[in-house]
């Protein structure tokens, strides 16, 4: 028997509630998943357990370390369909959807950024995923 592909249907009313802006969309519909897997909040280390050296870094290892795990459940980031990340500051906010929009190639799906304090000073960003296949 055939297996029914994965269907994401965007769901971005424009009437009855604000605008999404460019870089997230506000529902994605997930259609014949035959899988999910939940990432806990992923952080900018290195291997060693270290935090990267300042924020652009951070981002990096963060998008790195996603894609181990997520290949780890034999997926990529085109199959994350839910991001929330955790910002130790405000400013972070552009960088941050920066990679995001960069890691994702352009690709909108429901995402949140809330601002918080970090477990570890050091720890700038952390950011979890759901991911359908």
């Amino acid at each position: 028997m055939a297996e029914t592909p994965l269907e994401t249907i965007t769901h971005n009313p424009t009437e009855g509630v604000y605008a999404a802006v460019g870089d997230y969309v506000h529902a994605l519909e997930v259609r014949n998943a035959q899988r999910l897997l939940f990432v806990s909040g992923t952080m900018g280390l290195e291997a060693s357990g270290a935090a990267g050296a300042g924020l652009s870094r951070q981002l990096e290892l963060i998008w790195s370390n996603l894609r181990t795990i997520l290949a780890s459940a034999d997926m990529t980031v085109d199959n994350i369909v839910r991001l929330t990340s955790y910002l130790r500051d405000p400013s972070y906010t552009g960088p941050n959807a920066e990679a995001r929009t960069a890691a994702l190639g352009g690709r909108a799906i429901p995402t949140t950024a809330i601002v918080v304090q970090t477990l570890a000073t050091d720890w700038l960003v952390e950011i979890e995923v759901i991911a359908a296949a």
